[in-house]
């Protein structure tokens, strides 16, 4: 029986997953649920749709092997693998595009217990919730990172998501070099300066500013002048476009075809990197010549960085793939942090003033026009605690995968060799028995450091373990720069009644978050 459309269930049902997969216009996994995604062409639909009736047996068979628990002692969590390939991801991409990813987390939770099974992007997954949970993610070496193939396709074979052991505690060595707290320092006046003319330029005298892509822009700016010693012009600009379209694809189907997300993708990221290269062998030159140094950008220091031997310590390639993971981080997260915060502070009077409060002391004792410093910033501890209780209302990752290696054990149950391990944020952040009132907005949760206040790894918005994010204390420098400007140039009001976002996989407020601004009078 067909329905009136022509198709099968079966058709239908495929061309739903397919379309949920990122073979469309739209982005990928985390696709649009509440907009309708542009169709594909009947060509290339009936080309998936080929493959997968060619699939469709072998998941069948592989599910159903997955279902069956090893020998030993522990057995399969509980829960139900649900449809062969489609698994649960539909009702999880759902709930976060619906704003109610933590409810589904919770009701799983509350049906199965702190650890159970499911099926999320064709794949046996273990949901795993809990501060114990947390630690064993992080810190099992049972367990590897597991990230789509795509993500490696766009963001490159050597980037630090995809290296384990040796390979990765070098990359991210490496990382380090150019992120710790002697090179910060000299990077607070170069951020201070993006920012004050980022507002000059699209803030001031607006009657009107749309935040997320304003401060995406922002955050881009800052990242590619200290990563790349990019300064203002076509060449910024050129990479700002291609950046717009990397992430795209990254959680999508990794099938190279015309018109898909994944391809948009892979086009960007191409020309990103040739731009990045030739950034690269310009600054090859530059120390060669003793025209830049080892502090100069990211790029400098990575070339910069050598063996007992005096052999470079990573290839051209392992660079190029590092600048293009650093660049999307440090630009995505922070972007969200900030926005986030904008849209707190507009109806919460009491916070926004106790902040001004802060910022106006410290302008007290700076000359006019006088840069912020390294020691400015440490006198801004209420509002880190407010972006920390931002954070953790509001995630910017909402969870992440991890995969089995070898079959290994957790709370008495088994997680097989290849299955995936999935964490969640939510499920410690908004677990009463942690937080108090965690629904509640209370930067004072953070007045003495989060172990002070919570179990150990309860507080996950940076990740935790080896892999915890190296680019946190340059987050902080961003985040505190913006907002000292922000709140002592500017009020505002939101101009949406529904104050509500979507994850797309990251968190993005309605229409991006437009606010009516208000210039304040020149502070003394």
């Amino acid at each position: 029986m067909k329905s009136g459309g022509g198709f099968s269930p079966l058709t239908l049902t495929l061309k739903k997953m397919l379309r949920a997969y990122g073979t469309n216009l739209q982005r990928p996994f985390s696709v649009s649920v509440l907009s309708i995604p542009a169709p594909i062409s009947h060509m290339d639909f009936s080309f998936l749709l080929a493959l997968m009736a060619i699939a469709f047996p072998v998941l069948l068979h592989l599910l159903a092997r997955a279902r069956k628990p090893r020998s030993g002692t522990a057995k399969l969590p509980p829960g139900s693998l649900g449809l062969p390939v489609i698994g649960q991801s539909l009702g999880l991409l759902r709930a976060m595009h619906a704003n109610t990813a933590e409810r589904w987390v919770q009701d799983r939770v509350d049906r199965y217990g702190p650890v159970s099974k499911l099926s999320l992007f064709g794949a046996p997954t273990v949901l795993l919730t809990g501060p114990a949970a947390n630690k064993f993610v992080f810190f099992s070496g049972a367990l590897a990172m597991q990230q789509p193939r795509s993500v490696q396709r766009i963001l490159g074979e050597k980037n630090i998501l995809e290296l384990m052991g040796a390979d990765h505690k070098r990359i991210r060595g490496a990382l380090a070099e150019f992120l710790k707290p002697d090179m910060l320092r000299m990077y607070v006046g170069k951020i201070d300066g993006e920012v004050r003319h980022h507002l000059d330029e699209s803030w001031a005298g607006r009657a009107t500013v749309m935040v997320m892509p304003l401060m995406k822009r922002l955050t881009f700016d800052i990242i590619s002048l200290l990563l790349f010693g990019l300064e203002r012009g076509a060449v910024r600009d050129a990479l700002a476009s291609d950046f717009e379209h990397v992430m795209d694809g990254v959680w999508a189907v990794p099938m190279d075809l015309p018109f898909t997300a994944f391809r948009r993708s892979l086009k960007a990221s191409a020309s990103a990197r040739r731009v990045i290269a030739g950034i690269m062998r310009e600054t090859k030159v530059k120390l060669e010549r003793g025209e830049a140094s080892r502090s100069s950008d990211l790029i400098a220091c990575l070339l910069s960085l050598t063996d007992d031997s005096g052999a470079p310590q990573l290839s051209e390639e392992e660079i190029v793939d590092s600048s293009v993971v650093t660049l999307v981080a440090g630009h995505d997260t922070s972007s969200i942090l900030i926005t986030f915060m904008v849209r707190h502070l507009a109806n919460d009077p009491d916070t926004l003033a106790a902040m001004v409060q802060e910022h106006d002391e410290i302008a007290k004792n700076k000359g006019d026009g006088e840069a912020l410093t390294w020691d400015d910033l440490a006198k801004m501890k209420f509002t880190w605690r407010v972006a920390l209780e931002t954070l953790r209302l509001v995630p910017p990752v909402f969870g992440n995968f991890r995969r089995a290696i070898q079959d290994t054990e957790f709370d008495g149950y088994l997680i097989p060799k290849g299955w995936q391990v999935f964490w969640v944020a939510s499920a410690t952040h908004m677990d009463a028995a942690i937080f108090h009132e965690p629904a509640k907005f209370d930067p004072s949760r953070f007045k003495d450091q989060p172990s002070a206040t919570a179990p150990p790894c309860s507080f996950v918005a940076f990740g935790g373990g080896p892999r915890i994010c190296v680019g946190k204390e340059f987050s902080r420098i961003e985040t505190l720069v913006t907002m000292h400007y922000l709140v002592r140039r500017f009020r505002w009001k939101l101009c949406c009644k529904e104050d509500t976002f979507a994850r797309d996989p990251m968190p993005s407020p309605l229409h991006g978050l437009p606010i009516e601004l208000e210039n304040k009078p020149s502070s003394p």
